[in-house]
């Protein structure tokens, strides 16, 4: 029975090194789907439908922006080689767990240019724009070192001095949480960009999965409010007005949560650990623990395949991430390596 097939072969299409090139894609996606069928054929691969353990695979943002040293904001982790190491294993799960693995959904964080977590939102006073990787305060606003580029208020048919208010209050609801102040970061994952797109080797496997196993596979975009940053696929940082407005069109996907929450196992993994993994399992259990706390333990939240923000000669994220797994594990879920048969998991019942 395919329940009891350890792990399956990786297919002939992969090669690890293609987890090191920004420039790997599957051109000819029908080869892919012949030898997917041939897959499905050589394994027995059974539709997802058929599935008795229905087992959900969450990938966060794993796109060639974030993905190779070439990419606007590379997560290199403390190796220099996070974040490709990282999707390596991320590839290798997913084929060698094909028949266990019921559906993908990968994330795709997806800006514009004008947000307020870019450089171009601030101006200072001479009309200069701060750098990247610039904190800005509430108190910063409040003196008036920057305001928000009348362009972006333009753009949004806003008034300049309603505009401003709001970058303060932004900032004060950001730092009233404890968690960041605003972080000014370098452009990435513009949309129509080449950054954008799925690391090569991670779009193949969605799709390599879907033809072996019917499932669609969708991905899903956040990230794309002028007003609010994303970091996490559930909800935004900030979702109200300094006038008690919600932020038009800030809300939570309740739609993906309910999908999550349906399902038996849900495996969680992607970049960076830091910030858009974070905060996206802190969502998820936030959610669980309104419904039933137990159900923490469904989720299995894959180390190995996830990597931090550490920027070279600035801030190194790593700490903050470790912290955040601590939390999850001690909230009841699962921290665990790709590299462990899916049966070895604490927990997992795939009978």
């Amino acid at each position: 029975m395919i329940s009891q097939l350890k792990q399956l072969q990786l297919p002939k299409h992969y090669q690890s090194d293609q987890a090191r090139d920004s420039a790997y894609f599957l051109s000819n996606i029908n080869s892919l789907q012949q030898e997917a069928e041939a897959w499905k054929k050589q394994y027995s691969l059974k539709p997802i439908g058929s599935d008795r353990t229905k087992v959900h695979l969450l990938i966060i943002d794993d796109q060639i922006d974030f993905s190779f040293p070439s990419g606007s904001l590379y997560v290199a982790g403390r190796s220099g080689t996070g974040a490709m190491d990282a999707q390596d294993r991320m590839v290798q799960f997913i084929y060698h767990n094909l028949h266990l693995i019921s559906y993908i959904t990968c994330t795709l964080d997806t800006h514009i240019p004008f947000q307020i977590f870019f450089t171009c939102a601030h101006v200072r006073s001479d009309g200069t724009h701060p750098a990247p990787h610039t904190i800005i305060t509430a108190d910063d606003y409040k003196k008036g070192i920057y305001q928000p580029n009348p362009q972006m208020a333009k753009q949004l048919q806003a008034d300049p001095i309603w505009l401003q208010r709001q970058f303060t209050h932004y900032c004060e609801q950001l730092e009233a949480t404890g968690k960041y102040q605003l972080y000014l970061w370098p452009y990435h994952c513009l949309l129509g960009s080449l950054g954008h797109n799925l690391s090569g080797v991670i779009d193949v496997a969605r799709l390599f999965h879907s033809f072996t196993r019917g499932a669609d596979n969708i991905p899903t975009i956040k990230g794309g409010n002028p007003l609010t940053e994303h970091y996490s696929i559930f909800a935004p940082e900030v979702s109200s007005c300094w006038d008690g407005r919600p932020i038009p069109g800030a809300q939570k996907n309740t739609k993906l949560i309910k999908t999550l929450l349906d399902y038996d196992v849900v495996i969680m993994a992607g970049l960076a650990s830091s910030h858009c993994v974070k905060e996206s399992i802190a969502d998820f259990l936030g959610e669980i623990q309104l419904k039933d706390p137990a159900l923490a333990k469904k989720v299995y939240i894959l180390r190995d395949c996830t990597a931090p923000v550490v920027i070279p000669g600035g801030p190194d994220f790593t700490d903050d991430a470790e912290r955040a797994l601590e939390t999850f594990q001690n909230a009841g879920m699962h921290v665990v390596s790709s590299s462990e048969p899916i049966e070895s998991w604490p927990n997992i019942n795939l009978s």
